[in-house]
C-alpha cells in the first residue's frame, strides 16, 4: 500500500468499516473552547485559517450539493467576512478553506458546510475538519475525523517528521475538552506540500 493510499485507508473510503459512528458536525463546536485553551494554556494563536476536507464523486447530485455549500459560504462571507476558496490538492482531495481571524466564525462556517453535505446525503464524503494554530515558528493542528467522530493533534516538524512530544502534550491538555481519538494509529498526518505550509496549500 502506497503512502497516500494509506491516507485514504485511514480517512477515506476503506475507513468506513472502522467508523465509530456517523459524521456529526455538532462535534465541531467543541473547538470553541479549545481555541481558548490552546491560547491561554499553551500559547498558540489562531492561524486565521481552517479547512474542510472531503472526497469528491462524479455525479450531478454531488455537484449540486457542493454548489449549495458554496452558496452557504458566500452568504457567510457577506455576513461575517469569513473568506473562503475551494482547493483540489495533488492527491485528489477537495478542500473548502476558510479565512477569518475570529475562530468562532471559522467553526460556524465549517459546521454549516459539513451539515449541508450531510443534509444533501453526502456525509460519507466528509473526511476531516482541520483547525490551524501558530506559536512562534511552529504550526499545530487539531484534526477532526468524521469517520472516527474524534479529534487528534498533528504537529509537523520540518519535512515529513512530526513533533510527537508536542502532540502528546496537546492531547494531555485538551483530552476531555475535546473527544480525542484514543487509538493513536488513527492520528494520521496530513502533510503540507512543503515545510511551513498548511495541509491545504
Amino acid at each position: 500500500m502506497g503512502f497516500f493510499d494509506t491516507i485514504r485507508a485511514v480517512l477515506g473510503t476503506s475507513a468506513e468499516t472502522d467508523a465509530s459512528r456517523d459524521a456529526d458536525p455538532e462535534d465541531l463546536f467543541g473547538m470553541s473552547t479549545a481555541y481558548l485553551t490552546m491560547e491561554a494554556d499553551l500559547g498558540y494563536d489562531n492561524a486565521g485559517e481552517a479547512a474542510l476536507c472531503f472526497s469528491g464523486v462524479d455525479s450531478t447530485a454531488f455537484d449540486d450539493a457542493v454548489g449549495e455549500v458554496e452558496a452557504i459560504l458566500e452568504a457567510g462571507e457577506i455576513e461575517t467576512g469569513t473568506g473562503f476558496h475551494r482547493y483540489t490538492d495533488d492527491h485528489g482531495y477537495e478542500w473548502f478553506v476558510l479565512e477569518d481571524d475570529d475562530p468562532e466564525d471559522l467553526i460556524t462556517s465549517i459546521h454549516f458546510a459539513a451539515d449541508e453535505f450531510i443534509e444533501q446525503g453526502f456525509g460519507s464524503r466528509l473526511l476531516a475538519a482541520v483547525f490551524g494554530f501558530e506559536k512562534s515558528d511552529t504550526r499545530a493542528y487539531w484534526i477532526y475525523s468524521f469517520r472516527r467522530g474524534a479529534y487528534y493533534p498533528f504537529v509537523p516538524d520540518g519535512g515529513h517528521e512530526r513533533d510527537q512530544r508536542t502532540e502528546f502534550k496537546l492531547q494531555s491538555v485538551l483530552d476531555g475538552e475535546l473527544a480525542v481519538e484514543s487509538d493513536e494509529s488513527y492520528w494520521y498526518p496530513l502533510w503540507p506540500d512543503a515545510p511551513g505550509k498548511h495541509p491545504w496549500e
